[in-house]
């Protein structure tokens, strides 16, 4: 009971009426005007009352200690939200956990970063990254380039003429979930120590996914190459969509080569477009289920609302990728979040029931940090 009054006056706060809306959207509209700023405080800190280990220093698999499982990737993208939380707000009580989740999912991988799949490390590098960005702490980034070292080892050309593996024992699968990241990992990098090695391999990285993984035709993303048959798996899923968009976005930033520009919006326009990646009826992500399937989602819009707020977005595309923006984070809120304990589940339409998995909220909790740091931003 006492986690549950951690977050009940900010649910109050974040759902109060308050006005009409001044967007138009598919579900919702006129029944209230959403305060997303406390509507984020609400699910960040229900994130951390549901899921922080306080004894371990780490998130559970599971909510109320249901689940009290370790699963390495899913660290990462639970962290994201809280360093998102700080960053909005600037409110230290974010920052405590910080360094507390640094060492404890070290102890709990056995004493070490290294994972046997490379973009489980990439996840975690990248959220090491990040936490640099927001505090400056030279650990962070020591831990990031440690991370990197293994990350490039990955890259192979004796199967598919390169690209980085998926698992460190089965070197000819070749997956969009392993190069996407790698290559916003290597620009980021390169956007902080300015050496050009790194450059030059995220640029490697994103040509090779672009030309055995894009399909310039549609923008969809294919899953991964069979270096030793050649075979793709060709079906999307949409945080593959949205670490594309990710990797073009940054190498953008760092170049200015609009090539890049365009094909974030490409591939940005096939994961909220295509009939197979969203829910029609409402305009929304589909569900893509519970286990890591449940942070898809919150992965694509984390990308996605990076590439809306750049100023040289067609104003068309902005538009049309805004009103996306705007849809899926009010059916989520209106229809989406089981309002008694504010825990969200694999689909954005309608409110989970029993147990909701740590990837699931996450991905929940991350669109709404996105739609409030977003309209920060527009301000």
């Amino acid at each position: 009971m006492k986690k549950l009054l951690l977050y009940i006056p900010l649910l109050t706060l974040a759902l109060q009426a308050c006005g009409g809306i001044e967007d138009e959207y598919m579900y919702g509209k006129g029944l209230y005007t959403i305060d997303w700023n406390a509507a984020a405080d609400s699910s960040s800190t229900s994130l951390i009352a549901r899921f922080w280990n306080a004894d371990e220093h780490f998130f559970n698999y599971g909510n109320d200690g249901l689940v009290i499982d370790f699963q390495y990737w899913p660290q990462a993208h639970a962290m994201d939200v809280l360093i998102d939380a700080y960053i909005r707000t600037n409110d230290a009580k974010y920052k405590t956990y910080f360094d507390a989740w640094y060492d404890g999912i070290k102890v709990k991988n056995g004493n070490s970063y290294w994972n046997n799949y490379y973009d489980d490390m990439e996840w975690i590098n990248l959220t090491m990254l990040r936490l640099y960005d927001a505090t400056k702490e030279q650990k962070y980034l020591d831990t990031s380039k440690e991370l990197w070292g293994y990350i490039k080892a990955g890259w192979d050309e004796t199967y598919a003429g390169g690209g980085v593996s998926w698992v460190h024992d089965k070197p000819w699968s070749k997956n969009a979930c392993s190069n996407g990241p790698a290559s916003i990992i290597a620009s980021r990098i390169y956007a902080i120590t300015k050496d050009d090695s790194d450059k030059a391999m995220a640029i490697k990285i994103y040509d090779w996914e672009k030309e055995n993984l894009f399909n310039p035709a549609s923008g969809a993303i294919y899953d991964n190459i069979n270096g030793q048959t050649g075979a793709i798996g060709q079906f999307s899923l949409s945080y593959k969509q949205g670490t594309f968009v990710g990797a073009a976005y940054e190498l953008y930033k760092i170049t200015g080569e609009a090539t890049y520009l365009n094909d974030a919006r490409k591939a940005a326009n096939f994961c909220i477009s295509n009939s197979g990646m969203i829910d029609i009826g409402n305009n929304v992500l589909r569900d893509e289920g519970n286990g890591d399937g449940g942070l898809f989602k919150g992965i694509f819009m984390r990308y996605f609302v990076q590439l809306i707020l750049d100023k040289d977005l067609d104003p068309i595309y902005k538009t049309k990728f805004t009103t996306f923006l705007n849809n899926n984070a009010e059916t989520l809120w209106r229809k989406g979040v089981r309002k008694q304990d504010l825990l969200f589940g694999t689909s954005w339409t309608s409110a989970p029931a029993g147990t909701t998995q740590l990837t699931s909220h996450t991905s929940g909790c991350t669109l709404i940090e996105a739609k409030a740091y977003y309209e920060k931003m527009i301000k």
